[in-house]
């Protein structure tokens, strides 16, 4: 009898072969030119998207393109120039205080180290992992709420944290997949794998590799809500 763990194993080797089919360079999708302007674009990445990111970046690197011009501005122009971002006042302020971090203790240099980089403002461990990965070539796993998806819907990890998603990829994958899995897995779901109106019998992994517990969960959240809109229609026509 193959147990659970070997059967993940498995599963985990096809899925990497049919990325690695389907997007063998997957580039990374914010733009930038160095460590620390990969810092920034991930830093305004959070709660928004990488192509509205792509759009407020070229303003802010021509005004600020190194920690010392970042930390010569006030946070309101820095705001100005990411209004486009949500969350831009905070933002704003965090880029310009870690920018003094990085002058005053790093010598103007974005470390290589996950706990000096999840220290500075406005980085957490996402973000910390994908620098890591992207900008200095090591073996971190950034795990954000689509890869959390996807692992979930593949019976990878069972889905109760995005730590927990994480930690179980880790396993399942070696090391020196991590950086490129993270960004195809990112494409992946964008092309094939939505959060909303995926159909499982169409998708090119979820259609073998599907958990069938969490495909009954998605179907059943959706049922309601077709169930109530007919019922308005129903009583609408009345």
């Amino acid at each position: 009898m193959v147990s659970t763990v070997v059967s993940k194993k498995e599963k985990a080797a096809r899925i990497a072969e049919m990325l690695n089919s389907l997007f063998p360079n997957p580039p990374i999708p914010l733009h930038h030119r160095d460590p620390f302007t990969l810092l920034v674009a991930v830093v305004l990445s959070a709660q928004t998207t990488d192509k509205k990111v792509n759009e407020v970046t070229p303003a802010l690197f021509e005004r600020a393109p190194t920690p010392e011009a970042m930390a010569r501005l006030d946070p309101r122009e820095v705001e100005g120039l990411i209004r486009g971002v949500g969350l831009a006042p905070q933002k704003a302020k965090a880029l310009v205080a870690l920018s003094k971090i990085l002058v005053e203790r790093h010598g103007g240099k974005v470390p290589a180290s996950f706990d000096e980089l999840i220290a500075l403002p406005g980085v957490g461990r996402k973000s910390a992992s994908v620098v890591l990965a992207q900008a200095f070539g090591q073996a971190a796993f950034p795990v954000d709420t689509h890869i959390h998806r996807l692992a979930k819907r593949w019976g990878l990890s069972d889905g109760t944290s995005v730590r927990r998603t994480e930690e179980d990829l880790k396993r399942l994958f070696d090391p020196s997949l991590w950086p490129r899995l993270h960004l195809q897995m990112i494409y992946f779901g964008r092309t094939y794998c939505p959060a909303r109106g995926h159909d499982w019998d169409r998708c090119p992994i979820c259609s073998w590799a599907g958990s069938k517990r969490v495909r009954a969960q998605e179907e059943k959240q959706r049922t309601p809500r077709r169930t109530t809109r007919s019922a308005e229609r129903g009583a609408t026509a009345s």
